[in-house]
């Protein structure tokens, strides 16, 4: 006796790759962001380090009107 095959789960089978390429993506915006925020800091270490004052960024606010 031969045994059954087993249902073909096509839909279970794009839900699960649909799950697997949005954790992708988080996963790279999330290593973007951290190679972002570590040249920054890198950045101030750097200023800090040579002996200058004032090394934060300076935010100045949009004044488009």
């Amino acid at each position: 006796m031969t045994k059954p095959e087993p249902p073909d789960n096509d839909g279970n089978r794009a839900i699960e790759n649909a799950v697997m390429l949005g954790f992708f993506v988080v996963l790279v915006a999330a290593g973007i962001w951290l190679l972002g925020s570590m040249a920054d800091l890198r950045k101030v270490q750097d200023c800090a380090a040579q002996g200058r004052r004032n090394c934060g960024t300076i935010e100045s606010p949009n004044h488009s009107q």
